[in-house]
Order: C-alpha cells, then structure tokens, then sequence
C-alpha cells in the first residue's frame, strides 16, 4: 500500500473519531468537519505510515487550528441537539452515559463557555490528557490550564441548564 492509499486507509478508520473531538470543540457540525480536513490538508504530506503517531500529529493540528480559529473570535456555535454517534468501527464516544435529556444540556452549558475554557474541558475530560499535554497544545502555561478548567467547571456547575435537571 503506498502513501496515498494508507493515508485514505487511516481518514477512513479515524475520521469519525477526529470529526468527534472536533465537534466537542466547535459544537457545530460544519464547522467541526472544516476543523478535520483543514488539519488533514495540514498534516497529508507528513504521513508516514504510522497510524498511532499520525493520528497524535493531526489531533495536535486539530487543537492548535481551533486555537488560532478562536483567536480570530469566530462566534457561530450553536449547540446541537444530539451528541455524535460512535463511528462503525465502534469508535470511542465520550467517556459520559447521560440520558438525552441531560446530554443536550451539558452540549448546551459547554456552548455557553468561553472557547479557551471549553477546549481545555474537552482535552483534559473528553480525551483524557493530563494537564501538562494540554498547556502544551494550547499554548498555555500549566496554570492557566489549571484555572481555565476551575473556572468552566464553576460555571457548568452554575449552568441553568444543568440545574434545570436537578430539579
């Protein structure tokens, strides 16, 4: 198989799993895929044949992407209605079993977080990164991980949302 071939081999296999982690990031759909292929177009001619370290690479371009894209102040999210589904592969959907009800307003109380506090929550509980690796890939010193995540925990806490359903 050449170059060409695995790398369409690995979209295939891992495509639904970066589109996921994408979507986590943007809370839109559109603008989730745009996140993927921009970062695949990134990182093409740098494929090697190793999938597990290739997929590291374009994770990494996907986080630091949605990095600059927020330094851009692009304000178009809109919490969707339904998480993705695993990909047909049996792809790893988030680590939380919520009932739909709840699901739709945890996407709604992440959307209402500021996009910094958002994908720290992302990395650090959706894909389960240790703080380190995420001040690595925002850019951000291990502090401001640390208080970024304080903070959006704070206010998913105080969601309205979220306590809607409690009561």
């Amino acid at each position: 198989m050449n170059d060409e071939q695995g790398f369409e081999a690995f979209v295939r296999r891992r495509g639904r799993d970066l589109w996921r982690s994408a979507w986590l990031l943007t809370g839109d759909g559109g603008r989730a895929e745009d996140l993927v292929q921009t970062a695949l177009a990134k990182t093409y001619p740098r494929y090697d044949g190793n999938d597990r370290s290739f997929e590291a690479y374009v994770r990494t371009t996907i986080y630091r992407t949605f990095v600059s894209w927020w330094r851009r102040r692009w304000t178009g999210e809109v919490p969707s209605e339904r998480m993705p589904e695993p990909g047909p592969d049996g792809g790893s959907a988030p680590a939380v079993d919520l009932n739909e009800g709840l699901r739709i307003d945890v996407l709604r109380a992440l959307a209402e977080l500021p996009r910094a506090q958002r994908a720290v929550l992302v990395l650090r509980y959706f894909e389960d990164l240790p703080i380190a690796e995420v001040a690595e890939l925002l850019g951000l010193a291990q502090g401001t991980v640390k208080a970024y995540s304080h903070r959006a925990l704070e206010q998913l806490r105080g969601s309205v949302h979220l306590e809607e359903q409690q009561s």
